[in-house]
């Protein structure tokens, strides 16, 4: 969870932003997950929160405690916390006519994003706790995903096992093997 006194003040930010910037960029590249042709995985953890949050304020100009409070109170719920992952998942069609049909085609995606650990049983993410992000015509091009992992799950990721991605949807099948890379920063957000 991130807490006032982890983020920068509007002119500490201002001094350390490039580099800071630099590396969240670098962080992120490395846990971001194509999964298929139109489809992504952006894993978050605290320091894709923290970059949001600092981003909000300097754009917002955000210096009152209250007011970075409610930041904080929106980002630090996509924070995993030890036994979980934490996603936002993108559907990404270029074409805007293109992308209404596929979202009316692709109903219940998000549901159908699955993660799995080695030989483990696949797990299913539970999906827009914060708002219901489908309408009966057609589904959001954002979705927020919480994976929760059992402590075996979490145990051998650990250990070095290989974690896959997937979508297993009647319009949408993709799936994909994590690189090392991603799969040791993934480790990182579990106890």
């Amino acid at each position: 969870m991130l807490t006032h006194d982890q983020l920068f003040s509007l002119e500490q930010y201002a001094r350390v932003r490039p580099e800071f910037r630099a590396k969240v960029i670098a962080h992120k590249k490395i846990r971001i997950v194509p999964v298929g042709p139109h489809a992504t995985l952006h894993f978050e953890d605290k320091l894709t929160m923290q970059y949001q949050v600092q981003e909000m304020l300097r754009l917002e100009r955000m210096f009152e405690p209250e007011a970075i409070q409610e930041e904080l109170d929106v980002y630090n719920p996509l924070i995993p916390d030890g036994s979980n992952w934490k996603a936002t998942f993108m559907i990404e069609f270029p074409d805007e006519a293109e992308r209404k049909i596929q979202l009316a085609r692709l109903l219940g995606i998000e549901k159908a994003v699955w993660v799995q650990v080695a030989d483990f049983a696949r797990v299913t993410p539970i999906a827009n706790e914060d708002l219901d992000r489908e309408t009966e015509e057609k589904t959001a091009s954002v979705h927020f995903l919480r994976f929760e992992l059992t402590p075996g799950m979490c145990q051998a990721v650990k250990n070095g096992a290989a974690i896959r991605v997937g979508i297993d949807h009647p319009n949408y099948q993709a799936e994909t093997t994590l690189a090392s890379a991603t799969r040791d920063s993934l480790a990182a957000d579990l106890a």
